[in-house]
C-alpha cells in the first residue's frame, strides 16, 4: 500500500469512530496525522501489514484494543508541571480541606487521573507529605489508560534527564541515587496506588477530596468532557477541589463545578 494511501477516509472514520465509543477521545482533520503515525508504528510492532485487518483485531481483541488507545494517547508530563497549581494546592487547597474535615486526624483522599509515567501523583506525594500536619494521612489514586505508562509509573525511576524541576532538597529527601537516574523511595511510593482506567468509564470510586485532571479532556469533544466532568463530581467529596489544565476550561459545560480564582490559580469546587 502507498504510503501517502496509508490511511484512507473511509478507515480514519472507522478508526476515529472506533477511538471515541471506547475512550472518549476525538481524532479530527487537523491531527489524523499523529493517529496514522502512531498507527503505522502499532503495524510494524504487531507484523500486520493492512489498517483494516488491524481494525477486525481491535474489535474483538480487549487487550489488544487497550494496546492500542495506549499508543495512541500522548504522555508529556514532568515533576510539578504548572507550579501556579502546587503553590494554590499548598497554599489554599490543604488549609480549607483541614478546616473543613473535622476529624483529626484526617486523611485526604487524592485522584491524579491520566497520570502518565509518575511524575504528578509523585510530586502531589512529596509536597503533602512535607505541608501535612504529621496527624494528617493522604492517600493518591494514580490512574491512565496506557498500561505502559503506569508500568514506568510503578517502578519510580527517572532517567537523570527526567527529574529537572524537583527541588535539591525533595531530591536528596525522597529519592535514592541509583545508576542512570534516580528511584523514588518505598516511603512515599507507597502512598500511592497505581492502576488502569478509562475515563469513559465509571470509576466505582468516591469521596476524593481534590482531583487532578490535567492536559486530558483537551483530547476529548464536549459532549465527551461534560461526562467526563460529572462522572468526577460524583466521586468527589463534599468541599472537594479539581485541577483541570491551565489551557481547559468548564465554561460553557453543563456541569455543578464552581469557578475558583486563587491568588495563586484558577481551579474548581465541588461546594455542596
Amino acid at each position: 500500500m502507498a504510503d501517502n494511501q496509508f490511511l484512507d477516509d473511509a478507515n480514519f472514520e472507522l478508526y476515529r469512530d472506533l477511538i471515541y465509543a471506547e475512550s472518549g477521545i476525538t481524532f479530527t482533520p487537523t491531527n489524523r496525522s499523529i493517529l496514522e503515525s502512531r498507527l503505522k508504528e502499532r503495524l510494524r510492532e504487531k507484523g500486520v501489514d493492512s489498517v483494516k485487518t488491524y481494525l477486525d483485531k481491535i474489535k474483538t481483541d480487549k487487550e489488544e484494543l487497550k494496546g492500542f488507545l495506549d499508543s495512541i494517547t500522548t504522555n508529556l508530563t514532568r515533576f510539578f508541571r504548572n507550579q501556579a497549581h502546587f503553590d494554590a494546592l499548598e497554599k489554599y487547597v490543604i488549609p480549607e480541606l483541614i478546616n473543613n474535615i473535622k476529624k483529626v486526624p484526617g486523611t485526604i483522599r487524592l485522584w491524579s487521573a491520566g497520570c502518565s509515567t509518575g511524575e504528578e501523583p509523585y510530586t502531589i506525594a512529596m509536597l503533602l507529605n512535607e505541608i501535612l500536619p504529621k496527624s494528617w494521612n493522604f492517600e493518591v489514586l494514580a490512574s491512565d489508560i496506557s498500561l505502559k505508562c503506569l508500568m514506568i509509573a510503578k517502578e519510580g525511576f527517572y532517567a537523570d534527564s527526567r527529574i529537572v524541576g524537583i527541588p535539591d532538597d525533595y531530591l536528596v529527601k525522597y529519592f535514592d541515587k541509583v545508576d542512570g537516574g534516580y528511584k523514588i523511595r518505598p516511603d512515599i511510593q507507597s502512598k500511592i496506588k497505581f492502576d488502569y482506567h478509562n475515563l469513559k468509564n465509571e470509576s466505582g470510586q468516591r469521596n476524593f477530596d481534590i482531583v487532578f485532571c490535567r492536559n486530558v479532556i483537551i483530547y476529548f469533544d464536549e459532549v465527551a468532557q461534560t461526562a467526563v466532568m460529572n462522572r468526577f463530581w460524583d466521586s468527589m467529596a463534599s468541599k472537594s477541589f479539581l485541577f483541570i489544565g491551565h489551557s481547559e476550561s468548564l465554561f460553557g459545560m453543563d456541569t455543578k463545578f464552581e469557578f475558583l480564582k486563587t491568588e495563586w490559580a484558577t481551579l474548581y469546587r465541588k461546594n455542596i
